[in-house]
């Protein structure tokens, strides 16, 4: 959330041109892709869009790819099996303006060239990859481009005469302590199968199906499948998840109304008193709690001065109109960071000056919880830190030390709500920390988010202030219509792989997401129009109206709803944004 607008979407920018790439000796090279000069006549082995096999103008042999990117880049993709920690190469011939080269989740590159140019790049799997995706694209609108002689080269991926991989599990029956599961047979000669949970074998079947007993109830578990025999296990499959049931009624709405309250600055807006909130807004976050220096965790929350709000209301009228708010079911949360408010909990001191300033201003005002909202340097990663299950970075650590100790302090009725900025979520997808010499604060709300998942109650994810973000479809999405909060929050509900770590981000509960957009022109980039707005909610909620996207993580009937920055540019505007998708929240079903 911001006093002026973001310049983080300038990082974002840098990282989706930027050519990055590792280096590493290849163990026995070996061409891995089918088809890589398409001399099939075809696109055969790989998936393309909008592409074709032509016989001119080729590099070599009889036929190349050409492609056409309109209102996609125009990929054309192949995943492979790879052996974990190993270095592979990867080069393409390429012609045309521009061409990329890549593997998903990991380093890339391009040039523009009028001839057929050779791209190379190098990466090294993690010590779980199994799988790697080498692709080739172009750009928006940019004009056809050719490909030929595509190469991965590096030892192929499982062991001999182990079997391939089973299908992907599907969820069945849900209980407060189990969790039911099926998956498609695997094609080779298969002894049994064991169901992971990240590392760790939680069943072992002869069959096609398992149930995993003993769960925590209102628990999220992720889950894949492999395949054994007397050679050997095959690579895992894709991970599904579930949440068990037994969830807290928070004694939110189906679908609720998020805004942010400017009660400790003011700006262009205006000031708006607590009693001035209309009744439609079901959590209203109190901007902003600050830190009296960036390492301290030494949380203050002071209220808007007379001298810059001449009409604030007094200590006790503030607290009665939040009783008031209360009783009419609303949460009231104090947020804590935002543009200027730089936490970086870096010792065990701050951690705990951090729960004690907290506990301190939620006492005071009677408050219902707290809005984790840490922008700018906030969070980050440190070199090797790859793996979000275990962060290891204090200020990463620290933070979810002092949230699952708040937590347990207030109790279950607790309300945790997070807005993090897309970098700081999506772009881990292909960017996660300092990997490939990317910005260390990319995808650093990731463990955050995964430690608290079954304490968190909203995560809405600012949509706006962003520059433009691959999506699971491996397009570039763009703030400022329905597409980009489609895609974004499709990957918060279906999960992702992380970069190149090979770890997988768990999707949340569809009752946990919501997504964040201005609330008029002035309040910050990336402004979506209401029937755009209503549009992505039609596509997530009942899967209809989704234009050219289809969602990875299906309908989400619960989604939560929607956040807004904030309330008071939204009365600054008339309320255009509450009146406009008050009504229609309470209509889906």
């Amino acid at each position: 959330m911001r006093r002026s607008r973001s310049l983080a979407f300038l990082a974002v920018l840098v990282l989706t041109f930027a050519g990055l790439t590792t280096g590493g000796g290849i163990a026995n090279a070996a061409n891995l892709l089918l088809n890589p000069g398409f001399e099939a006549g075809s696109t055969s082995g790989w998936s393309c869009a909008a592409g074709a096999a032509v016989s001119t103008p080729v590099r070599s042999g009889g036929y190349a790819v050409s492609v056409t990117p309109g209102s996609t880049t125009g990929k054309c993709a192949q995943t492979v099996s790879v052996k974990p920690n190993t270095t592979y190469a990867v080069s393409a011939w390429v012609n045309g303006n521009p061409v990329y080269l890549g593997v998903t989740g990991g380093p890339s590159t391009w040039t523009a060239a009028t001839s057929y140019t050779q791209l190379s790049l190098s990466f090294t799997t993690s010590a779980t990859q199994t799988t790697a995706e080498v692709y080739v694209h172009g750009w928006y609108g940019s004009g056809t481009f050719y490909a030929d002689d595509i190469s991965l080269d590096g030892p192929g991926g499982g062991t001999p005469g182990a079997p391939p991989a089973p299908g992907n599990p599907a969820v069945g029956t849900v209980t407060n302590s189990s969790i039911a599961l099926s998956w498609g047979a695997s094609a080779g000669t298969v002894t049994g199968y064991r169901v992971y949970e990240g590392g760790n074998v939680v069943a072992t079947v002869t069959g096609t199906a398992a149930t995993i007993p003993g769960l925590t109830a209102c628990s999220s578990h992720s889950y894949s499948v492999a395949a054994y025999n007397s050679a050997g296990e095959s690579p895992k499959s894709a991970e599904a998840g579930a949440t068990t049931g037994g969830c807290v009624d928070t004694g939110l709405p189906k679908h609720a109304l998020i805004g942010y309250l400017h009660a400790s600055f003011a700006n262009g807006s205006g000031y708006t008193r607590m009693a001035d909130v209309p009744a439609a807004w079901d959590i209203v976050n109190l901007a902003f709690g600050e830190p009296t220096s960036v390492t301290s965790g030494d949380i203050r929350f002071t209220r808007c001065p007379v001298a810059d709000c001449p009409t604030v209301e007094s200590d006790a009228d503030f607290i009665a109109a939040i009783r008031a708010k209360q009783a009419q079911g609303k949460k009231v949360l104090i947020s804590i960071g935002g543009q200027n408010g730089q936490v970086q909990l870096t010792t065990t001191a701050a951690r705990d000056a951090f729960v004690s300033s907290v506990s301190a201003i939620i006492d005071r005002y009677g408050l219902n919880g707290l809005d984790i909202d840490f922008e700018g340097h906030s969070l980050y990663l440190n070199s090797g830190d790859n793996d979000f299950r275990n962060p290891t970075t204090p200020v990463i650590v620290n933070l979810i030390s002092a949230l699952k100790t708040l937590k347990a302090k207030y109790g279950a009725g607790f309300v945790l709500t997070m807005a993090p900025e897309t970098f700081f979520v999506q772009t881990g997808y292909q960017y996660y920390g300092g990997l490939g010499g990317a910005d260390n604060r990319t995808g650093s709300y990731l463990p955050v988010i995964h430690a608290m998942r079954d304490a968190l109650t909203v995560l809405h994810v600012q949509d706006y202030n962003s520059g433009p973000v691959m999506g699971l479809d491996n397009q570039y999405h763009f703030m400022g219509g329905a597409d980009f909060h489609i895609a974004m929050t499709d990957m918060i509900k279906a999960g992702f792989t992380v970069s190149s770590t090979g770890f997988r981000f768990p999707g949340l509960r569809e009752d946990q997401i919501a997504f964040g957009l201005p609330a008029a022109v002035s309040a910050g980039n990336g402004h979506t129009a209401p029937a755009a707005v209503h549009s992505a909610l039609n596509c997530l909620v009942k899967n209809s109206d989704c234009g050219s996207y289809t969602l990875r993580g299906g309908a989400s009937p619960a989604l939560r709803g929607l956040m807004t920055w904030s309330i008071n540019w939204d009365r600054y505007y008339g309320w255009e944004f509450q009146n406009a998708h008050e009504p229609f929240l309470n209509a889906l079903p």
